[in-house]
C-alpha cells in the first residue's frame, strides 16, 4: 500500500518544474569561483587608475606641505607623545644633580651666588671622590668674597665648567681664564619653533678648522672617558665619532624636522630623553651642610646647576605638554639627559636616533596614500569604512611607535594625512561611481542607463528618427536563492548573468543592472521588432542553463519585458525603461515564459495597481475590512464543525474588491502582515463569542489562512500567543492553514516554527495539499493535524473523461492522511455527487457552495442558531 501511495503521489503531486530542472543538469555550466573572481578582478582593475591617481595627488600635496614646514608642528606633537610613552621611570645611576633651588637662594641671600659658596660646595663634593664635577653655572666675572678659593677649587682636573658662545650682538659668557680649554664646554640648546628643546648642539667648527668648540655635555663625557683611560674623538662631515661609536649629524629634513639649514648648523643630535627625572637630586644646602653619604657621590658625574625659575635657566621639553605646573626642565637637567644618552651609546651600545632618507620617506608616504585609496574602495559600508580607518590609523601609529622604541623617528603625520586625503578623494570618486554604476557587476545602474537612453535622442537630433528597444530581464525566485544558499551565491548568480549577457552583446555599453535582480538592455537602431523578440528569447534560453555554486546546481528562469519607441521630440528614455519594466511585470502576472511587449494601456494597469496599493493602506487605517465565515461540515454527522475565516474588503471608494485582486498586492507590499494580524484577532474574538453562545462538544474550530509573509515573521509565535490571551480562548480552538510551499522553503526552520505553534495548543492544517512540491520524507515530520484536499481535485471527480484519475488522487490523499493519523478536509464541494464520493472515501470534513457560501458574522450566527434549535430545540 505504501509503495502504491508513493507512486501515485510522485505521479500527481510532484512539481513538474522540478522534474524539468533535474533533466537539464547536462546543460552548460559555469565555474562559480572562477567567474566570481574574474568579475571582481575586472571591477577592481577598472578602479585602479582612480586609486593610483588619487594616491599620487595626495602624496604630492602632503610632500609639498611637509617640505614647506606646514606639517612640522603636528609631527612634533606626535613625536613628543611617542617619547612620553617610550620613557622609562628610571634614573641614570652615573649621575647626580646638585640643584640650586629657590630655597637655596633665599638662604644665601645673594644672587648670583658668591665665589665662596661655590668654592665651598666644590670642596665638599671633592671629599666624597666624585668621578667628575660639571659646573653648569656661569663664572665669567668674580663674585667676592672667596674669589681665590674658587680659583683654587677649579684647578682640580676633574671639573668641567660651562660657557656661553657669542650670539649675534651678544658677546657671550666666558669661563674662568685659569681653566684649560679641554675642561670648558659651551651651553647651546637649540629651541624649536614651538619653544621646545628636542635637540642638542654637540660640536661646532669654523670653515677653516681653526676654531673648534665642544658643548658642555660633550666635554663632560670626554673628560669622564679620559678619566676612565679610554677616550678618542673624531669629527667627519656627517657624524661625530667617540671611541667606536658614531653619532650621525642631524640634517635639516630628518624625521619630522623641516628646518632652515642655518638651524641645522654644527653637529647636532636629537636628545633621547630617558625619563623626566634623569638622576637623583640634592640641594646646594645639603652639600654645604656636608652630611652626605659616600655612595651618593663616589665615582659619579655631579652636575651643579640652577633649577630655580628665578634663575631663568629652564626650558619646555616634550614632557611639558602633559604638565600643569613646573612644566619646564632646568638646563642642568637637560644637560644630564644629553650626557646620559652619550654615555649609554658609547659604553652600553644603545642606539642613537636614526631617520629614513628623504626619498624613502616619500615612498613611505606614498604607500600609505595608496593604502587609503584601497581601503576606502574595498569598504562597502560606512561602519566597515570607519572600522577599517580606525584599524589602519592604529596600525600606522603602532608601527611608528615600535620603530620609535627602536630609536627610529619615522614620520607619522604625513602618511596619516596622505592616507586620509587619498581615501577622501577615492570616497568622492566612489560616490560618483556608485551614482552611475552597480558596484557588484560594474554595469551601468538605472540612473546611468536612463541618461544613456536620453543621450541617444540628443545624438539623433539632426538625423532621421530611429527605433529604440529596451529589454527588461528579471530573475524569477531570486530571493529563494539568497535565502537558501546565501547572499554570496546570489551575488555570484548576478555576476554570472552579467557576463553571459555581455558575451551575447559583445559589450557592456548597452547593458545595465537596474534593480536587485533586474537587468536592462537598450538596442539601437532596431529594424525589425520580431528580431528583438527572437534575441530576447535567445537570452532567456542562455540564462536558463544551470549554474554551479560550491557543488550546488542553481536553476533559474527569467521573465522578459520589451518596449519600443522612436527617437524624436516625444522620446523620453526613462519612460521607455519604465514601459519595459511594466511589460515584464505583465508577463509575470500572466505567468508567461514568452517575452511580453509593452502595449498602450499596460501603464494604466500599473497606475491602477499603485492606486490599489494606496487604497489598501488607507483601507487598513480606516478599518474597511471584515471577515466572512464559510462553514466546515462534518460529512459523518452533517453538523457544522467549524468555520474558515475569509477576509473581504468593501472599500469606500471602490466598493467590493475581490480577494484575488488585493491579496497578491498585500503579499507583495508586506501589508499582509498587518492585515493577517487583524484577521487572527477578529477571528479569535468571534469564535470566543460563539463558544459562549453556542456551547457544544466538540467545540467549534476557527480556521485562518496564514500567508507566506506571516509565516516568515520572527515573532509569529509570540504574536499569536498575545492574540489568544487577549481573546481569552484556548489554542485548540484555532486552526492555522499553511501551504506546502511555505514549509518547503526551509524545512528545518519550518519544523521549529510549527513546533512552537503546537506548544500553544494550535491545530495546524496543510492547505491545498497536492498542488505544491512537498516530499513524503518530510511530511511525517511536520506536526500537523489536517490535510486539506485542493478543490481542483474535488471538482474534477465528476469529470467525464478523467474522473477515475482524480478520484484516485483524492483517495490517495485521504489514505495518506489517515496513515499519518491526520483528518482530511475536502474543499470546493459543489454537488451531491462529489459529497457522496468523499463520504465513500471516508473523508471526515468538507466545505463548499453545496453547504454554504462564505457568510457575514450575522448570517453565520443565524445558521448556528438554526442548527442549535434543530438539534436541541
Amino acid at each position: 500500500m505504501i509503495t502504491k501511495l508513493h507512486q501515485v503521489i510522485r505521479s500527481f503531486l510532484v512539481d513538474k518544474s522540478n522534474e524539468k530542472a533535474s533533466q537539464g543538469t547536462k546543460n552548460i555550466s559555469i565555474n562559480s569561483s572562477k567567474n566570481y573572481r574574474r568579475q571582481l578582478r575586472k571591477i577592481w582593475i577598472f578602479t585602479l587608475p582612480s586609486i593610483f591617481l588619487s594616491s599620487i595627488l595626495a602624496t604630492g600635496v602632503i610632500i609639498g606641505l611637509r617640505q614647506t614646514g606646514y606639517l612640522q608642528f603636528l609631527e612634533l606633537v606626535a613625536y613628543d607623545q611617542m617619547l612620553r610613552l617610550r620613557s622609562v621611570n628610571t634614573s641614570d645611576s652615573r649621575l647626580l644633580v646638585v640643584e640650586v633651588n629657590e630655597e637655596d637662594i633665599k638662604q644665601q641671600k645673594q644672587w648670583p651666588l658668591s665665589d665662596e659658596v661655590i668654592a665651598k660646595a666644590l670642596d665638599q663634593l671633592q671629599r666624597y671622590d666624585p668621578k667628575l664635577i660639571a659646573l653648569d653655572i656661569y663664572r665669567d666675572i668674580p663674585h667676592p668674597p672667596g674669589t681665590e678659593s674658587l680659583k683654587k677649587a677649579l684647578e682640580k682636573d676633574n671639573i668641567v665648567v660651562v660657557k656661553q658662545l657669542p650670539m649675534g650682538d651678544e658677546p657671550g659668557v666666558n669661563a674662568p681664564k685659569n681653566i684649560p680649554k679641554n675642561r670648558v664646554g659651551f651651553s647651546d640648546l637649540p629651541i624649536d619653533l614651538d619653544n621646545v628643546v628636542r635637540r642638542s648642539l654637540l660640536y661646532i667648527e669654523s670653515p677653516s678648522g681653526k676654531i673648534k668648540e665642544y658643548s658642555f655635555a660633550l666635554q663632560t663625557v670626554l673628560n669622564y672617558l679620559r678619566n676612565e683611560g679610554n677616550s678618542s674623538f673624531q669629527v667627519s662631515p656627517n657624524f661625530l665619532q667617540i671611541n667606536s661609536q658614531k653619532f650621525p649629524r642631524l640634517q635639516y629634513n630628518a624625521g619630522g624636522y623641516v628646518l632652515p639649514e642655518s638651524e641645522a648648523s654644527g653637529w647636532q643630535n636629537l636628545i633621547k630623553y630617558r625619563s623626566k627625572k634623569i638622576s637623583e637630586t640634592i640641594s646646594l644646602t645639603d652639600v654645604l651642610q656636608g652630611d652626605l653619604e659616600q655612595k651618593l657621590i663616589e665615582n659619579k658625574i655631579v652636575l651643579i646647576g640652577v633649577t630655580a625659575h628665578s634663575g631663568k635657566d629652564t626650558f619646555p621639553t616634550p614632557y611639558s605638554a602633559k604638565e600643569t605646573e613646573n612644566f619646564e626642565m632646568a638646563g642642568v637637567e637637560i644637560h644630564g639627559q644629553i650626557i646620559s644618552e652619550l654615555l649609554g651609546t658609547i659604553l652600553e651600545g644603545k642606539k642613537t636616533f636614526w631617520f629614513l632618507p628623504e626619498g624613502v620617506e616619500w615612498v613611505w608616504i606614498g604607500l600609505w596614500s595608496l593604502l587609503g585609496g584601497v581601503v576606502v574602495w574595498r569598504s562597502q559600508r560606512l561602519w566597515i569604512l570607519g572600522g577599517n580607518v580606525i584599524i589602519v590609523v592604529a596600525v600606522l601609529w603602532g608601527l611608528c611607535f615600535f620603530l620609535f622604541t627602536q630609536s627610529g623617528w619615522v614620520p607619522f603625520i604625513p602618511p596619516l594625512l596622505a592616507f586620509l586625503l587619498s581615501g577622501t578623494s577615492v570616497l568622492a570618486y566612489k560616490t560618483v561611481y556608485k551614482t552611475y554604476h552597480d558596484p557588484l557587476t560594474g554595469l551601468a545602474n538605472r540612473r546611468s542607463l536612463e541618461r544613456k537612453l536620453q543621450q541617444l535622442n540628443y545624438k539623433s537630433i539632426n538625423q532621421q528618427p530611429e527605433l529604440v528597444a529596451v529589454i527588461f530581464i528579471d530573475v524569477d525566485r531570486f530571493k529563494s536563492i539568497n535565502d537558501g544558499l546565501g547572499h554570496q551565491a546570489g551575488d555570484y548568480l548576478l555576476i554570472a548573468m552579467s557576463q553571459l549577457l555581455q558575451e551575447h552583446l559583445n559589450s557592456s555599453e548597452p547593458l545595465g543592472r537596474v534593480g536587485g535582480d533586474e537587468f536592462a538592455i537598450w538596442l539601437k537602431p532596431v529594424k525589425d521588432k520580431q528580431e528583438v523578440v527572437r534575441f530576447a528569447k535567445k537570452l532567456q534560453q542562455a540564462l536558463s542553463q544551470p549554474l554551479f555554486w560550491q557543488g550546488h546546481e542553481i536553476y533559474i528562469t527569467v521573465t522578459v519585458g520589451i518596449s519600443f519607441e522612436e527617437t524624436g521630440d516625444n522620446f523620453h528614455g526613462p519612460e521607455l525603461l519604465r514601459y519595459a519594466d511594466i511589460a515584464m511585470h505583465r508577463a509575470k502576472e500572466l505567468n508567461s515564459s514568452r517575452p511580453q511587449i509593452f502595449e498602450p494601456g499596460m501603464d494604466t494597469q500599473a497606475i491602477q495597481r499603485w492606486h490599489l496599493e494606496t487604497d489598501l493602506r488607507l483601507g487598513l487605517q480606516q478599518k474597511e475590512f471584515q471577515l466572512y465565515y464559510q462553514p466546515i461540515i462534518s460529512l459523518k454527522t452533517g453538523r457544522i464543525a467549524g468555520f474558515e475565516a475569509l477576509v473581504r474588503w468593501n472599500s469606500k471608494t471602490r466598493g467590493f474588491v475581490s480577494p484575488g485582486a488585493f491579496i497578491p498586492v498585500a503579499e507583495e507590499t508586506g501589508l499582509i502582515v498587518r492585515l493577517g494580524e487583524w484577521i487572527l484577532t477578529e477571528a479569535c474574538r468571534q469564535i470566543r463569542e460563539w463558544h459562549e453562545r453556542f456551547p457544544r462538544n466538540p467545540a467549534l474550530i476557527m480556521s485562518v489562512n496564514l500567508s507566506g509573509r506571516q509565516f516568515s515573521e520572527p515573532n509569529l509565535v509570540k504574536q499569536i500567543k498575545t492574540i489568544l490571551d487577549s481573546a481569552g480562548i484556548e489554542g485548540d480552538r484555532l486552526k492555522l492553514e499553511i501551504t506546502e510551499s511555505m514549509m518547503m522553503n526551509n524545512v528545518e526552520e519550518a519544523i521549529t516554527l510549527l513546533n512552537g505553534l503546537k506548544e500553544l495548543g494550535l491545530r495546524l492544517s496543510i492547505d491545498d495539499f497536492g498542488t505544491g512540491y512537498s516530499s513524503l520524507s518530510y511530511l511525517h515530520r511536520f506536526p500537523v493535524d489536517t490535510l486539506k484536499v485542493d478543490k481542483s481535485f474535488v471538482e474534477r471527480m465528476e469529470d467525464v473523461k478523467d474522473s477515475d484519475k482524480y478520484i484516485s488522487i483524492v483517495q490517495t490523499i485521504i489514505s495518506l492522511g489517515h496513515n499519518l493519523n491526520l483528518d482530511v478536509i475536502a474543499e470546493g464541494i459543489e454537488t451531491e455527487g462529489q459529497m457522496k464520493v468523499l463520504e465513500f472515501l471516508d473523508c471526515e470534513y468538507g466545505q463548499g457552495y453545496l453547504f454554504s457560501r462564505p457568510l457575514s458574522s450575522e448570517n453565520a450566527e443565524a445558521l448556528l442558531a438554526k442548527e442549535n434549535y434543530l438539534n436541541y430545540g
